[in-house]
């Protein structure tokens, strides 16, 4: 199963633009660019089922728990989010009913009907991450954010390793840890593997590179299925 906790930057009616000019909503602190897309070919792909969030992570993030802080950010990479600033806890609440629970409710219940059906599930997330971030260059191409126990994650590592001239991150640019919410909750809680993905934006902002990592993670994570079933 495929998810995108940032593949979109809709923002609803009801809250305009979050005081921030159209120009705002190219950048990385509006979404994960080109995640989406490399998602969808990747399901295609691997005849996958694909959960994305269309709305901006300004508006809420889906990757973190509902109840934390940082999950409606005031200010990112520098830039303050006016609708943001003193939010009230009750409409902080609405984005969490409208924009938060539901992603979460729709992965859960592909996972339940997978589950039901008898079928083994592995959660493959697909982020993507800017290529400066503070001034400082951040040089990977991939990236496999894990948690303890994943054999699929270090499979993962594996493949992308074997692949020539490419850098490759463990656990970098970030580091899976308690800030992390859609692996853990709906992958680790059940017990199930998984894979996280960071992949650099400057690789897949147009179609073409969209196309080719699709095309190459395609390969690679049915690789890694092979390595960890024997």
């Amino acid at each position: 199963m495929i998810v995108c906790d940032h593949a979109g930057r809709a923002v609803p009616q009801t809250l305009g633009t979050l005081g921030l000019p159209a120009e705002a909503f190219e950048r990385h602190i509006a979404w994960d660019i080109g995640a989406g897309e490399v998602g969808l070919r990747l399901g295609r792909a691997l005849d996958a089922p694909v959960v994305q969030q269309r709305y901006s992570r300004l508006v809420i993030d889906c990757n973190r728990a509902p109840e934390r802080a940082d999950a409606i950010v005031a200010v990112s990479d520098g830039t303050e989010i006016p609708a943001n600033a003193a939010l009230s806890p009750a409409a902080a609440a609405v984005r969490v009913a409208e924009v938060h629970a539901p992603y979460h409710r729709r992965i859960a219940e592909v996972l339940d009907a997978r589950a039901a059906a008898g079928l083994s599930t592995v959660v493959v997330a697909i982020h993507s991450f800017t290529p400066w971030m503070n001034g400082v260059s951040r040089p990977w191409a991939y990236g496999v954010l894990h948690l303890g126990d994943s054999p699929l994650s270090a499979a993962m590592l594996a493949e992308l390793a074997s692949e020539p001239g490419l850098a490759v991150g463990d656990n970098e640019p970030y580091a899976m840890d308690g800030v992390d919410y859609t692996v853990p909750a709906h992958a680790i809680a059940r017990g199930l593997d998984y894979l996280e993905l960071e992949i650099r934006q400057d690789l897949i902002a147009d179609e073409a590179g969209q196309a080719a990592a699709a095309a190459r993670l395609a390969r690679l994570v049915t690789r890694a299925a092979a390595r960890i079933s024997g």
